[in-house]
């Protein structure tokens, strides 16, 4: 009787985890991209305005440079990948509220590429610039750069004190 109800259990548990799990490649790579996503508005809502200009040595960029950077990035891979491109411009942006409203408008072209990409068209042939890959592919690699550029913006955050996203838990 114990071991069935054992098996039971773990039975039941394996099916709860599989119902979280995503149904394809696509929604795996987009719920991914969701995290990311997340993480990098939060890290551009968190550092304070006056530190928008901060550089932690002077030949890379500032804070808000790296929050434009990652802004007009997603905007033109994601746009890449669907082959509608909607420049949103962040490099002209100066203040934490433009460049969060940047990177959240980046970020729904993102959102939409993948919304746009099925399981027939994630394969299809898609450039930018010398880079050649699939629909996918260049989605996917935008998740990359974008946890590349959050992994900087973490130092960044630390450097004033800032707690970032991913280490403060969620919701805070």
């Amino acid at each position: 009787m114990k071991i069935n109800f054992v098996f039971l259990a773990a039975l039941a548990g394996t099916c709860a985890l599989q119902a979280q799990m995503p149904a394809s490649h696509i929604a795996e790579s987009k719920q991914r991209f969701g995290v990311i996503k997340n993480n990098v508005i939060r890290a551009a809502e968190a550092m304070p305005e006056e530190d928008y200009a901060f550089k932690p040595t002077p030949d890379i960029r500032s804070f808000g440079e790296l929050m434009a950077h990652v802004a007009d990035a997603q905007a033109n891979i994601c746009g890449a990948a669907t082959g509608q491109r909607k420049p949103v411009n962040a490099a002209g942006k100066k203040t934490k509220a433009e460049l969060v409203a940047a990177l959240k408008e980046s970020a729904a072209s993102c959102e939409a590429g993948f919304d746009a990409t099925t399981e027939a068209n994630a394969v299809e042939p898609v450039s930018m610039g010398q880079m050649k890959t699939s629909r996918l592919g260049l989605l996917e690699y935008n998740n990359g750069h974008d946890l590349e550029e959050y992994g900087y913006m973490a130092v960044y955050l630390r450097m004033k004190g800032v707690v970032p996203p991913t280490s403060a838990g969620p919701g805070r």
